[in-house]
């Protein structure tokens, strides 16, 4: 029962995962360093976060 729920949502998961992999590059470090991908994995989420933000807002 458990992972019929979670599979339900896990699609919707894995796309946002894979958006943000393939348009946003977070699959490959652009600079080296903890720091310098800690920054790269925020500003990627940060995008990511701010077009669903755009999307909701224009819907209303």
């Amino acid at each position: 029962m458990y992972e019929k729920q979670v599979s339900k949502k896990r699609y919707k998961i894995e796309a946002k995962n894979s958006e943000l992999k393939h348009r946003h590059g977070y699959n490959v470090a652009n600079s080296s360093g903890l720091v310098g991908m800690q920054l790269q994995g925020a500003m990627a989420i940060f995008t990511v976060n701010l077009k669903r933000i755009l999307k909701l807002i224009d819907q209303k």
